[in-house]
């Protein structure tokens, strides 16, 4: 087939390796420049973490080693709070990590690989303004396509010309609170995310192989404690250290990193159908979830590796079709999980119950085979989003029989021993 995949970012490119090593001829097509080369704010751009689902797709296509190359294992979490460093493992055992990686690195990685694969041609600074049929108009030129595939994000073109030809059902959420990115310097034990969690916001980092973290504070856009109330770099100072403890101490300029952007948006989109007439979303265009499980890439990863599949297994129509009903069910699961994990990352795990559940899960992983955490499942396997969750509540409910079932036994024995005194 000739299919045209509209977006070079991490989906566009991993798809497009993908469907040409089958012997199909790719065009992507991207209304940006080429970010290789570049230093500007898209090099400094946000880490993201690859677990097992992502490191599976690269695996395929022989980028895990070098995509690996430049991460940083994460094998746990260091949660700062009240002037304590605690850690939290990931997993039970080294196996069950993920790595930090800057999106940006990857992102050329894959055009590299792209590039060199002589059925792919990318085609940048090419925005998209029309859509007939297959046929993919820019202002320099028209694609003809047998296929379309839109990987162009959250704020999909293709998706918009796609809702027009169909009865679809179309929701997006933005968050209430927003984002702003900053630099920590090189900190003892990198090999972690570290979070600071807050009653009245949350900072995330990542670490990078020179040994800094590429931090992310999280706050609600309105408020005296929001974004738009702390423009006055004394009252952000103030908050900051009163919130976030040590972090004034190990980012002296934190302050002038905070004030130097405009916060950025939270956007999660469910949609329905993903797919009619030979046109497809695949990631963030057909399901962006927010970022708080860590699973946007690796889910628009895997979508690539069940398109392929479905390609493979079928009539091109009857593959899409295929597709969608693969996918969406689990990426709905994804979209509620990555919701409710803003929460955990915000106030749980600094809860003495939380922790004592983590420990007791894996206390029940070493004596109980095949019991996993939630988290375990949806970053450290394959399983599908759907599936994990459905697993977790069956052991819920398992875990809630056993306590119960103690205490009874408890209360038995209290009672026994009551009457033997009398």
């Amino acid at each position: 087939m000739n299919v045209v995949i509209v977006g070079a970012g991490m989906a566009g490119t991993m798809l497009a390796i993908r469907l040409a090593r089958r012997g199909h001829q790719v065009d992507v097509v991207e209304r940006r420049g080429d970010p290789r080369g570049t230093d500007g704010p898209d090099a400094a751009s946000i880490s993201v973490g690859l677990s097992e689902r992502g490191r599976a797709a690269l695996r395929d296509i022989g980028l895990l080693d070098e995509a690996l190359a430049k991460a940083v294992p994460m094998r746990g979490r260091i949660v700062h709070h009240s002037g304590r460093v605690t850690y939290q493992p990931y997993g039970a055992d080294d196996t069950e990590v993920l790595h930090s990686v800057r999106r940006h690195d990857l992102n050329i990685a894959l055009l590299d690989a792209a590039e060199s694969v002589p059925l792919v041609r990318l085609w940048f600074g090419h925005r998209v303004t029309g859509l007939v049929g297959t046929e993919v108009r820019t202002p320099a030129r028209t694609f003809s396509a047998d296929l379309v595939v839109g990987a162009d994000g959250a704020y999909s073109t293709v998706r918009a010309h796609l809702h027009r030809r169909v009865r679809a059902e179309f929701h997006q959420t933005h968050l209430d609170w927003g984002y702003r990115e900053f630099t920590i310097p090189a900190v003892d034990r990198p090999e972690a995310l570290h979070v600071w969690p807050g009653s009245r916001g949350l900072v995330v980092a990542h670490p990078n192989p020179d040994g800094s973290l590429t931090g992310t504070v999280f706050l609600p856009f309105d408020g005296d404690t929001g974004f738009s109330g702390l423009r006055d770099p004394a009252r952000a100072g103030a908050f900051l250290a009163e919130e976030f403890g040590d972090l004034t101490d190990l980012v002296p300029d934190l302050v002038t990193q905070f004030l130097a952007h405009e916060p950025g948006s939270l956007v999660s989109v469910r949609t329905a159908p993903w797919q009619h007439d030979r046109v497809v979303l695949v990631g963030d265009a057909a399901h962006a979830v927010f970022p708080f499980y860590g699973q946007g890439m690796n889910a628009a990863f895997e979508d690539c590796a069940v398109l392929d599949a479905c390609l493979a297994e079928h009539a091109p129509g009857d593959a899409l079709a295929a597709f969608e009903a693969r996918r969406r069910p689990h990426t709905d699961v994804l979209a509620e999980l990555s919701a409710r994990n803003f929460v955990e990352l915000r106030d749980k795990v600094r809860s003495p119950v939380f922790l004592a559940r983590k420990r007791i899960d894996f206390a029940l992983g070493r004596l109980l085979p095949g019991w996993r955490t939630l988290y375990a499942m949806i970053s450290h396997s394959s399983l599908p989003y759907g599936d994990a969750l459905a697993r977790a509540r069956r052991q819920d409910r398992l875990l809630g029989g056993l306590v119960g079932l103690g205490a009874v036994t408890l209360l038995a024995a209290a009672r026994r021993k009551r009457s033997g005194r009398c």
